[in-house]
């Protein structure tokens, strides 16, 4: 199991950005896949990006072009830049983290609140 904790979350106008941090603590995350995941208000807990342990990345169709996805295994941080972000954006994002060999994400942070306003 990794320790995963998010920082950088907080209360934005529409059209700012922001910079999430994941840091995993307990074990390097070099043969890890690692995602940001968020629920919003009132709904599902949706896919937003993964960056596999090769550093392919994965987005959600309504984040492409916005946010960008990123690790740094020596500092065993996985980040999600956020751009022109929507009040649409706001939710709580998680990060997740699952060994290369299992299909799903199986260790999880505790999130960090995103609140776009308009």
């Amino acid at each position: 199991q990794v320790e995963l904790v998010e920082s950088g979350g907080g209360l934005v106008q529409a059209g700012a950005s922001l910079r999430l941090s994941c840091t995993a603590s307990g074990r390097t995350i070099t043969s890890y896949d690692m995602g940001w995941f968020r629920r919003a208000p009132g709904k599902e807990r949706e896919f937003v990006a993964a960056i596999s342990w090769t550093g392919a990345e994965t987005y959600e169709d309504f984040v492409t072009g916005r946010f960008t996805i990123s690790r740094d295994n020596a500092k065993r941080t996985v980040y999600l830049q956020m751009n022109n972000l929507k009040p649409d954006d706001t939710a709580v994002y998680y990060c997740a983290a699952k060994r290369r060999t299992v299909p799903n994400f199986d260790n999880w942070g505790q999130g960090t609140q995103v609140t776009v306003s308009s």
